[in-house]
């Protein structure tokens, strides 16, 4: 088929999702990543004809939104609002986390929501894909208000979850301790001890390496990509954005396999380590996220010879490989130019959907390996479900059981990636991979189970 109808397919079905789907700019823009991609592989293939895959992956099979009412500790009410997005569940359980953040919407949710169902079906473990949250914001809260906040929440969720049905797990703002609240609200009101949520304490069993598994996974999809051009983690510099979960297991990640990190950050601005964020460095990243007023510029206060950039993004900084590890949307066209200008070969992203689109077909267009999140970082939702799995056989794997069952996946990712990727002059185009290879599985499953 023409390019010229290409191009106007991808259009006329992105017109019929932004109507469907008005004012959700973070959904519309990940849907129209994956139909530049996807759509055109679709028309190849016979098989897929008239059968609307994509329409019906764009629509999500339910969503739950609720009223979370709870008492703070001045006695007084508040009222929130909860969404569980179940969006596909045609080769598992949903499974996604759960986001506590005042940002948290609709849109985002989706976004959400959509990204895991690729991101899911890459990891080639029977997992469908979905999201959820509040507008509720942790960051302030006493620990009694925080837990009166998730048994409001869990008390209307549970009435849509289970081991077999969905599967959530933290996110932003749910960490372990809100996740162990959350199940002890289910765990109450449903009588059953089951493996309802991922990313739970060692205790009542949780994954070993499971907070830095993301990280971990991001490093290693990293290791493959520099390997395509005959290169490794080691002696080259990172630049890493962010400072929580999935910066800490990167960082350690780069360390470990002799690779040199020099700038985390917050929403306050950067800080850039010349010596390099290593060692006892390393904790202080766990000391910042615990704090919990989100200042990455309270990091030279431990360490002076570090220097701190207020307001800005650490993408100015020169690298080898760059991995935006802290938002959406925090790596713009001209973050991208910078990296360019300054010689980066790789950048790996570790957040979801950090990376605005002009920014992405800025790195294409100049042949930079580039890796999108539902690719690079599913090695956290990786990790979730080798924790299901242990908790349905009702064994504790060990940490290095668990390391190497991810990196495994994490190389079987890349391949599938590289694969429907690899272009003519052999460069890798990690989006088109990401998204043709997580289409097909579920794609395939669809078609199996008939228009339901």
């Amino acid at each position: 088929m023409e390019q010229q109808n290409v191009e106007q397919k991808i259009q006329e079905f992105v017109s019929i999702v932004e109507a469907r789907n008005p004012n959700e700019p973070e959904f519309l823009q990940a849907v129209k990543e994956v139909a530049a991609t996807v759509i055109p592989f679709i028309i190849t293939k016979k098989e897929y004809n008239g059968k609307k895959l994509l329409e019906r992956m764009t629509e999500a099979e339910r969503i739950i939104i609720f009223r979370v009412p709870w008492v703070d500790d001045k006695g007084e009410i508040q009222v929130n609002r909860g969404y569980r997005i179940q969006m596909n569940s045609a080769i598992g359980p949903y499974k996604g986390g759960i986001r506590f953040h005042p940002t948290v919407n609709l849109s985002v949710l989706k976004f959400l929501a959509f990204e895991q169902v690729f991101k899911n079906s890459l990891t080639t473990l029977p997992m469908g894909g979905g999201k959820g949250g509040a507008d509720f914001d942790p960051q302030g809260k006493s620990d009694m208000e925080v837990m009166r906040f998730c048994q409001s929440f869990m008390t209307e969720l549970c009435k849509h979850i289970g081991p077999e049905t969905d599967v959530p797990a933290g996110d932003i703002g749910v960490g372990a301790r809100e996740v162990g609240y959350l199940f002890g609200q289910y765990k109450r009101i449903r009588n059953e001890f089951t493996g309802v949520l991922t990313g739970k304490g060692l205790a009542y069993g949780g994954s070993l390496i499971r907070p830095e598994a993301t990280g971990y996974g991001v490093v290693y999809f990293c290791e493959q990509m520099l390997r395509t051009i005959g290169q490794e983690v080691a002696g080259k510099t990172f630049t890493v954005s962010g400072f929580g979960n999935v910066a800490w297991g990167v960082v350690k990640k780069i360390n470990q396999l002799g690779g040199k990190v020099l700038t985390i950050s917050g929403p306050d601005g950067y800080i850039y380590d010349e010596a390099g964020i290593s060692g006892d460095k390393i904790d202080a990243l766990l000391e910042l996220r615990a704090s919990g007023n989100n200042r990455a510029e309270d990091y030279i206060l431990k360490y002076p010879e570090a220097k701190f950039f207020a307001g800005k993004r650490p993408w100015e900084v020169k690298c080898d490989v760059a991995i935006p590890a802290a938002t959406q949307n925090e790596l713009n066209l001209d973050d991208a130019k910078n990296l360019v200008a300054n010689g980066v070969i790789c950048v790996t992203e570790a957040a979801n959907m950090p990376s605005t689109l002009d920014a992405i077909n800025y790195f294409l267009d100049n042949k930079i390996l580039f890796s999108p999140g539902k690719a690079s970082n599913a090695g956290g939702v990786a990790t979730s479900g080798l924790e299901m799995t242990q908790n349905s056989i009702r064994l504790n794997w060990s940490s290095e059981e668990v390391d190497a069952r991810l990196k495994e996946i994490m190389i079987g990712i890349h391949k599938a990636c590289r694969d429907y990727g690899k272009e003519g002059d052999g460069y890798v185009n990690y989006v088109k991979g990401a998204n043709i290879a997580g289409f097909v599985k579920v794609a395939e499953a669809m078609l199996a189970q008939g228009v339901v």
